[in-house]
């Protein structure tokens, strides 16, 4: 065999050796380049703080303190001055209307009575003194009367018998009257001797009771408050003083929940029963009289006491939901992403979101099978729109108006001012096509659900909106979302393209 017979495998295995050794060094490159692109993502990504967007319930409440009472409650007092001899109930009386609550020395007006019937009696006997001498008078005057006509008599002593005739006259008429002055003065001072028997005007409980036998009530300018008495305490209401910031959120009907100190274990509920416009002002700070009905049927609840109670004003289940700590986060003024304004989403500025909301809106609506395909067929229409401005975005690349192109989603920059305009433009163009898109199905409903869907529409449309930053690939990029309820700690959001999982940007990570 030749030498180079001999040296040929030698030769291959240097050879496979080098391979080898060129695939570790590659493999190393690769892993070293990939640990550094992981390290430099990760590092991006650590910069930021930020909440999660999860899907869940929000209950938006209004707290507030108030004060239970008597849905009535009634002040007996006294319209007549006496001595007090007879209290005959106590507080937690229960009494009857009718039941006599306490008794005034009734002398002084029997002793006006007697009086009165005395001065009656007297008038009556100077009505009959006159009735005789008006007769007298009569048949002087008829006696002189005839003899004057005979010229018997001089017609002086006619005039004289006709003057005395009308005098007696006018003695009867007020005979008369002075009957019935003492009789109606008699009748006054009998009215006044029932008064001395001070009886409940109501079915109820005695609350308060500020007399005791013996006193003097003194009722010269106003009536003097014996007793309080609650009618129905099965029925109580509270009165709750609510900021002014928070009355226009509340309605008739709406549901309360409330504690007291003396039941600290048991939560009680009640509704919202009106709403009342006198608003009160104290320290510059304005609140107003919200009234809720209770049903105390078994008694628990004691007039008086002291409630912190909450009203349900919103409640929305499973929706998106992001904590405000995201909304409140602006980024350094003069920054690039602080000018940087949202572009519109693919789906037609949020309108995908809409949809969503205006779906859950129509189920509570109880459609009937026309109205419900002339939904389904205008729902149809708006998503075959959204599509189709999706595939044009995608081919045509990014925009302001349209979606992300192929090099993904960029920011525009843009004043303040601007934006605000270009928003209230998109606000008006969108409130358009969404009358015209459903304008069809509207034409099916009926009064009520056209008030229902008018509501909710407009609300969607103006709902307040706000830039959010979320993380895409370990960068933040803003975005307009809608805001619904709020519970103090979570906001409803929409729109935006924002899905369950997303990160939402709270705060920048110091540097370290």
């Amino acid at each position: 065999m030749s030498q180079t017979a001999r040296s040929t495998p030698r030769a291959r295995n240097k050879l496979a050796t080098r391979a080898v050794v060129a695939v570790l060094a590659l493999l190393v490159l690769a892993g070293g380049w990939w640990w550094w692109k992981g390290r430099e993502a990760k590092a991006e990504a650590s910069a930021w703080r930020t909440a999660t967007v999860e899907r869940g319930d929000i209950r938006v409440a209004i707290s507030s303190t108030g004060t239970l009472s008597a849905t009535s409650t009634v002040t007996v007092g006294s319209q007549i001055s006496g001595q007090v001899t007879d209290v005959l109930v106590d507080f937690n009386s229960r009494v009857k209307k009718g039941d006599v609550l306490a008794r005034i020395d009734p002398s002084t007006y029997e002793a006006q009575i007697a009086q009165g019937n005395a001065q009656i009696a007297a008038a009556r006997a100077s009505l009959a003194q006159a009735q005789a001498t008006l007769k007298n008078a009569e048949l002087d005057y008829q006696r002189k009367a005839s003899l004057g006509q005979q010229k018997l008599v001089a017609q002086s002593d006619v005039d004289l018998a006709r003057a005395a005739r009308d005098q007696a006259r006018a003695q009867l008429n007020s005979a008369q009257a002075s009957i019935q002055q003492q009789t109606a003065s008699t009748q006054t001072t009998r009215v006044n001797l029932g008064r001395t028997v001070i009886r409940s005007p109501v079915d109820g409980v005695v609350l308060t009771r500020s007399i005791e036998p013996g006193q003097t009530v003194a009722a010269s300018l106003q009536a003097p408050e014996l007793f309080t008495i609650a009618e129905d305490l099965a029925k109580m209401k509270i009165e709750l003083a609510v900021d002014e910031a928070d009355i226009g959120q509340v309605k008739v009907g709406q549901k309360v929940t409330f504690t007291v100190d003396a039941f600290a274990d048991r939560q009680f509920k009640g509704v919202v029963d009106q709403v009342r416009l006198s608003a009160t002002t104290t320290n510059n700070v304005v609140t107003y009289p919200v009234v809720v009905s209770v049903d105390n049927s078994d008694g628990t609840l004691l007039p008086g006491l002291t409630v912190n109670a909450e009203i349900a004003v919103s409640e929305r289940n499973k929706v998106l939901k992001l904590s405000n700590a995201a909304l409140r986060f602006k980024p350094a003024e003069g920054s690039a992403l602080a000018q940087a304004v949202p572009e519109r989403p693919s789906g037609g500025g949020g309108g995908s979101g809409i949809i969503d909301d205006l779906t859950r809106t129509a189920t509570t609506m109880k459609l009937d099978a026309q109205q419900q395909a002339a939904f389904d067929g205008a729902v149809a229409a708006v998503k075959q729109r959204q599509e189709a401005r999706r595939a044009q975005a995608q081919q045509g690349g990014n925009s302001m108006f349209g979606g992300p192109g192929p090099g993904g989603p960029r920011m525009v920059t843009m004043s303040p001012a601007n934006a605000s305009a270009m928003q209230a433009q998109m606000r008006q163009r969108m409130t358009e096509r969404f009358q015209q898109d459903f304008g069809a199905f509207r034409n099916t409903l009926d009064d009520a659900q056209k008030a229902t869907w008018d509501a909710a529409l407009g609300a969607l449309l103006n709902a307040k909106r706000s830039t959010v930053y979320k993380l895409v690939d370990g960068k933040p990029q803003p975005v307009m979302v809608r805001l619904g309820a709020s519970d103090g700690s979570s906001t409803e959001i929409s729109g935006g393209g924002v899905a369950e999982g997303d990160k939402i940007v709270t705060g920048e990570k110091a540097a370290e």
